[in-house]
This record gives structure tokens, sequence and C-alpha cells, in this order.
């Protein structure tokens, strides 16, 4: 019965209705089961994103459905010709797949795997990497041969616990310690001309993010790819906020963002936080940190939490976040399998 399933290729831009049905019916179960706290995204801005075209990643969606009910779904993301990164990152296909509860256990999921490797040879990739903070993912992924690459710790931060009084002696001390340094706070687009001097700056500060033993290519931001991000919060509501450090020649030294969600009121993502090397040891981190919190405690008296992800290997980041009170959420692995050793599995089952 299970081997009559066929995956089926799905493209937003042109699938109707009995299609987003049966996805968003999933969709729900999978975030009752492993999201139940959070806020669940709305149907309309989740077809928005996923029909909203791509210039730098390719997107590859794919089902598993019977009788009208999707059973399983996939999705692949691999890096575009047009996207900077394209030469370090070709050899790199990420994929996730879900199984609706009832129907696990059957070899649905391994149905996928013939289909990652075809994909994977049409597009030149020869690792494939997937992640998950489930015993099921865990075994999983153990069983298809894939190796853990990078651990990530999820915190969270309930704000009614936060010691404010402490986050404005690290705003103060930072003023203190850098008082040729300005602050800078933006809310919503940066300027237009400020874009190639973030953008190189961004870029460099993304690369000296500790991944562990993961296998990942440069990370490259150009002002095009940061334009077509805010393409994509004016279809989600996303509203993104950026507090910058810039030094007295004009260069940036530090920056962190945070995004606030119309359909996630009451909690705050803390995204990228980063210092330039030849900065550290002034306490930029902790003055960048703070008075980001500080603004967007004002902006949102309805926020509850933030939440943030960093690699268990950021001691330095963790440290940070630890004494603001962030504490452990969730626990997820990054896992990456070779071409072979995906055949390998295949070839077995």
């Amino acid at each position: 019965m299970i081997r009559q399933l066929v995956p089926t290729r799905v493209d937003p831009s042109t699938a109707g209705r009995d299609f987003w049905n049966r996805y968003h019916e999933l969709r729900r179960l999978r975030h009752k089961e492993l999201r139940p706290d959070d806020p669940l995204e709305p149907d309309d801005v989740a077809e928005k994103y996923m029909k909203k075209p791509n210039p730098f990643d390719f997107q590859h969606y794919y089902e598993i459905s019977r009788e009208g009910v999707m059973l399983s779904w996939l999705h692949g993301e691999s890096v575009a010709p047009a996207n900077p990164e394209y030469q370090t990152n070709k050899h790199l296909l990420w994929a996730d797949a879900y199984v609706r509860i009832e129907e696990r256990r059957q070899g649905i999921a391994s149905l996928w795997l013939p289909l990652i490797a075809r994909l994977m040879d049409e597009l030149g990739s020869t690792v494939v990497g997937m992640h998950t903070d489930q015993p099921s993912g865990h075994a999983f992924l153990a069983w298809l041969g894939g190796k853990p690459k990078l651990t990530d710790i999820e915190s969270r931060l309930r704000l009614s616990e936060v010691d404010w009084p402490m986050l404005e002696r690290w705003a103060d001390e930072g003023a203190r310690r850098s008082p040729q340094t300005k602050l800078e706070v933006y809310d919503g687009r940066l300027p237009d001309a400020m874009l190639p001097q973030f953008a190189a700056q961004r870029s460099a500060l993304l690369n000296t993010i500790p991944f562990e033993n993961l296998d990942i290519g440069d990370i490259v931001v150009t002002p095009e790819k940061i334009r077509h991000y805010y393409e994509v919060t004016a279809l989600t509501g996303e509203v993104p906020h950026e507090v910058l450090t810039r030094e007295s020649d004009g260069s940036i030294s530090g920056m962190t963002d945070v995004s606030w969600y119309p359909y996630r009121r009451t909690m705050l993502e803390q995204q990228f936080t980063g210092v330039r090397p030849d900065a550290r040891g002034r306490g930029l981190g902790k003055w960048i940190k703070a008075a980001m919190l500080l603004h967007v405690h004002e902006l949102y008296p309805d926020a509850e939490w933030v939440v943030t992800e960093n690699a268990e290997s950021n001691a330095p980041m963790l440290k940070i976040n630890r004494t603001m009170g962030f504490k452990p959420y969730r626990t997820a692995i990054e896992y990456q399998a070779t071409r072979e050793q995906l055949e390998s599995r295949i070839r077995s089952v």
C-alpha cells in the first residue's frame, strides 16, 4: 500500500485551493505537535511567503497525499546561480520533512530518499542537511547515516523577569567605555543608501559565527538580498528592528536585530548579533543587546517573550544571554549526509 504512494511536486504559484486546504491541515497538525505553545502563522501569510519568487534560492516543494489527505510534506532549499553564495554552497541541499503522526512507522519517510537523491543529482549537490529537535527525527537521521554537525540551542527570555536596571547599566557602561562610538536605532527598513556598507559588514560578521562541524560555504549579504527580504516583510507583516554601533571613522562595529510579527504579538525574535573582532572587549555586545531590548520593550508592551537561537559552542553570546535571563528552551541538531551515504541507505530499503 505504501509503495503505491508517489511524491508529487508542488508549484505554490499555480496550486489550487484543494492543495492549500490539505497543506494547511497538515501544517496545523505539525504545529500542534511540535510548537503547541507558540502562535500559528496564518494561512494567508504562509501562502504569500511560498508564492513569492526568490531569485537567490531555489525552493523545492513536494507532497505525499492519499484520497485528498496530505500524509507527508517535504521542503528543500538550494542556492541559485544568482546568489553570490553559489560557488561555495552549490554542493549543499537543505531538506525538511514531516509525516503525520498516525501514518508513521510505515516507511513513508523513506519514500523521500530517492526523490532527495534525484534532486541532488539534478542540482549537482553532494551533501544534504536536515535538522531535528525530536527523538523520532534523531533516530531517523541516524538510521539514514547522517552525522551530527551543529547543535543549536533555542533560548527564551520572559520579559516580566528581566532585570531592567541591569540592562540600563549595560547601556550606560557601553556608551561610557566607547565615548567616540555612536549608537544608531532603526525601525523598519534601513535607508537604502546605507545598504552597501551594512551588507558588507553584516557579511563579515556572519562569517565569524561558529558553525562547529557543519559543511557550509560563505555567507554573502548584498543590498539586493536585503531589498528582497524587505519585500517579503511587506507581504508577511514582519517588522525588523536594527541597533548598531558606528565608530568615529564611520565604520559599523556591531549590530543586532529583532523582528516582530503581528500574529506573534507576545513574542519577539532576537535574530543576529555580532561585534567586529577588532572592536571586542569594550562591552559593545552587551550595549547593543541591552539598548535593543529596552527599545522594543517600549514599542511592544504586549510582548511577553524574546526567543533566540545560538550554536552550543558560541560561549560568549550564550554567556551574555544567560546573564540577561535567557533560559534554554529546546535543542536541535543539524545533520548532514553525503550522496553516497544516501544511496547506501536507499539500496537497503
